[in-house]
């Protein structure tokens, strides 16, 4: 049977107090719950529901509207590749077929061995600074295809 950690479930009653009511404090813990287990599968979302003592389909409608919530197993580092419209203009279109040429994965999956999951994302804030690219929490400006390969290997 499927339990979530004393630890999770102790790090959402906590947020939960912060919070007027449970639906305000529903995507905190599923942030929580990803942190330690890198993705929300189904009983996660039947876990929350009960913690906060909301309907499990309101879960899972907040789970599958964030990006940033990821409802399938995802690789060890998560590259989001901006593909905005300055990002365009500014060649995001090289950056996104080196990085399937290099990890040999389409956008949406993951590497074989688990270490990338391939994510565009329609704006990272820094469309100054395009074309742009985030590795899980470190973002990268000012791309050129030739410094693919060197970020990527930070991640190996």
């Amino acid at each position: 049977m499927f339990e979530l950690s004393k630890l999770e479930i102790s790090k959402i009653l906590k947020k939960k107090k912060c919070y007027v009511n449970s639906q305000a404090a529903c995507i905190e813990a599923l942030k929580i719950v990803q942190e330690h287990r890198k993705w929300i599968c189904k009983d996660s979302i039947i876990a929350i529901s009960k913690i906060l003592s909301i309907p499990a389909c309101e879960v899972e409608s907040i789970a599958t509207f964030y990006c940033h919530i990821f409802r399938k197993p995802v690789g060890r580092n998560i590259i989001r590749y901006c593909d905005s419209v300055v990002c365009f203009i500014n060649n995001f279109k090289s950056i996104k077929k080196k990085l399937k040429y290099i990890l040999n994965i389409s956008p949406g999956e993951t590497t074989s061995d688990c270490r990338y999951t391939l994510l565009p994302t329609c704006c990272l804030g820094a469309c100054d600074k395009g074309p742009v690219m985030l590795v899980n929490k470190t973002l990268y400006t000012r791309l050129t295809s030739k410094m693919l390969i060197n970020i990527l290997d930070k991640y190996k």
